[in-house]
């Protein structure tokens, strides 16, 4: 991993996310890429005479004086290498390019923005960003401090042999000296009988699977059972000191859910530990 990039819209929110992505660059060597996306509206990138031009040059100077300080900040508490870039589209399409322009191996950002319409905005641009990223994203809760992540639970009910993905996520795990965990849940409520049975033999041999594979013989795993799948895993994240949560976003429905800002408050736990959310077709370069 040599590239992470850090979208902002200069709230706390993306100041947290930076600081995640500036102390991460101390265990995994990589360039830090900070962007802003703006647009404007009335064709003004196109017509760029009288009024127009001249608020479109005044807003990108200081656009790029906000991104010039975020940068200077950062690289004062931390030895890190950092580039900024200013890109004049909407936020999704920026990150696609960029992310396929300049290498990036990971995007890290806020769950939240801004108070206000600007929260909501930007809670639904993480969610989308998240749905077609062909890399994985690390998204840090708006609550969330720093500290160095000592374990790691990938949740699945699919049972990844997807060898790109694994080696993702062992990869990311050893350089930070992580132990792995991995779980699957079985619903009380919607889930046959048979698909109880069938998930507790199945976690018994994904669990040694991964320990054949990767060497792993600190991996444990568990067949979380209950009526309700996130606090399952709340109580599983709590009680085994979990740091950050993975999962492969195939789960539309889930996604939709956890990043609809109306009911973030709700799933308490999801602000309190950063997720990585790996795309089920990831392949890197």
């Amino acid at each position: 991993m040599k590239h992470f990039l850090v979208p902002t819209d200069f709230s706390k929110t993306a100041d947290i996310a930076l600081e995640f992505a500036a102390q991460s660059a101390k265990f995994i060597p990589a360039t830090i890429t900070i962007v802003h996306a703006f647009e404007l509206v009335n064709n003004m990138y196109v017509d760029y005479g009288g009024a127009h031009r001249e608020f479109h040059e005044d807003l990108t100077r200081e656009i790029q004086k906000k991104l010039d300080q975020v940068k200077q900040e950062i690289q004062k508490r931390h030895d890190v290498k950092i580039n900024t870039l200013l890109a004049k589209e909407h936020l999704d399409k920026a990150i696609l390019n960029i992310t396929e322009e300049e290498n990036i191996d990971m995007i890290i950002m806020g769950t939240l923005g801004a108070s206000g319409v600007k929260s909501k905005l930007w809670g639904s641009r993480t969610s989308s960003v998240i749905s077609s990223s062909p890399v994985p994203v690390m998204t840090i809760p708006h609550s969330y401090f720093w500290e160095k992540p000592s374990s790691f639970l990938l949740a699945t009910n699919q049972f990844e042999r997807s060898e790109p993905i694994l080696d993702y996520i062992f990869e990311l795990a050893g350089l930070y000296l992580a132990t792995v965990h991995t779980a699957v849940f079985t619903s009380e409520e919607e889930d046959k009988a048979g698909t109880y049975i069938r998930h507790e033999k199945e976690i018994e041999e994904y669990e040694q699977f991964l320990k054949e594979e990767y060497k792993e013989d600190s991996l444990s795993s568990a067949h979380l059972y209950g009526d309700d799948f996130e606090k399952s895993i709340e109580d599983y994240i709590h009680d085994h000191r979990i740091n950050i949560l993975i999962m492969v976003t195939r789960q539309k429905s889930f996604w939709k859910r956890l990043f609809d800002p109306s009911v973030t408050q709700q799933m308490s736990f999801h602000t309190k530990i950063p997720l990585l959310a790996i795309p089920e077709s990831y392949q890197p370069d």
